[in-house]
């Protein structure tokens, strides 16, 4: 038998999922407006709420300032004390309120109207001031708290969250943002590395082993092993790539043979390697690696050599 504790978390799981689930029946022809009005609007988005409401407030706007919705937090309380002047001429204004009825709200709403802005109402009671005020209504309407008592904000903070990843998806979606646009607004950390760090910017800081298709063994053997990569490229002299010698190729070469002395690079090279374009991102090379199973790519444009890059490359600077 299920313990208490593990009977409550499911059972907290399972009323917020529920809730998370009734959001579908408000996505209408009045959601397809509220998104249409924000996405054409010539200002920003302002959003505000009180208490739990204003914490989601507040990750909402974090979440559209990252996704390419310019978005601003106006605290209901502190607009009513001078932060109204943050409001501009174009912007839309999002007010967020379960009940709809807080004293602050009902101080706000008002004021906002007589600015002539939009006012769109995140809200979980229709029938409340702040929806009959509003000129366009997010409806977040819960069942019922997760809260034993049906009191503590649970399943309508959790309900309002949600309604605010889907106005940033959707407005996403409408902007064509991309991974581009999304590695300029997020340009710190392994995150931000995975979107915009080229190979170029990698390869760059590699020595750069290469030897000519006439070179002898050891000078390959030299050139791999001074550059430490564990790989040479051969190429023509004019920067042409005509291959590469991995270590492993050497390995393979001496099984097979002992008379070594009139090998020379072009013997034991391999043809056309798997390259990667020095523009391409740190990521994509990553992806070709492991497809490949290799360890080294070389890095070429237009057939000319410009380098090597190491699985290391990618653990060094947090891509895998």
């Amino acid at each position: 038998m299920k313990s208490t504790i593990i009977q409550t978390a499911l059972g907290t799981i399972e009323i917020e999922t529920q809730a998370v689930k009734g959001l579908a029946t408000y996505i209408d022809d009045v959601f397809e407006q509220i998104i249409q009005t924000i996405h054409q609007s010539k200002g920003r988005l302002i959003i505000s709420g009180i208490g739990k409401s204003a914490i989601i407030a507040q990750k909402i706007v974090a979440t559209l300032n990252s996704t390419g919705t310019p978005s601003l937090f106006m605290h209901a309380a502190d607009a009513i004390h001078g932060d109204l002047g943050m409001i501009t001429e174009h912007d839309i204004v999002l007010v967020i309120s379960k009940s709809g009825e807080s004293p602050e709200i009902k101080m706000l709403v008002p004021l906002i109207k007589s600015f002539g802005n939009t006012l769109i109402g995140m809200v979980g009671n229709m029938e409340s001031f702040l929806a009959k005020q509003a000129d366009l209504i997010l409806n977040t309407t819960i069942a019922k708290e997760a809260c034993p008592n049906n009191l503590a904000p649970t399943s309508s903070t959790t309900a309002q969250m949600v309604m605010g990843d889907v106005l940033a998806v959707c407005l996403m979606e409408l902007n064509g943002f991309n991974n581009r646009d999304f590695a300029r607004f997020h340009p710190g950390g392994n995150l931000g590395k995975r979107l915009y760090l080229r190979v170029e910017d990698i390869a760059s800081n590699n020595q750069k082993p290469a030897v000519l298709a006439n070179a002898s063994l050891k000078e390959v053997i030299v050139e791999i092993t001074e550059k430490r990569l564990g790989v040479t490229a051969v190429i023509d002299q004019h920067g042409a790539l005509k291959g590469i010698i991995t270590d492993g190729d050497l390995r393979r070469m001496l099984e097979k043979t002992t008379d070594i002395g009139a090998i020379s690079a072009k013997d034991i090279l391999t043809p056309k390697p798997i390259t990667v374009d020095p523009e391409a991102l740190a990521i994509e090379a990553l992806d070709i690696l492991r497809s490949n199973n290799i360890s080294q790519l070389v890095v070429a444009n237009n057939g000319i050599y410009r380098g090597i890059l190491h699985l290391h490359d990618l653990v060094r600077e947090g891509i895998v």
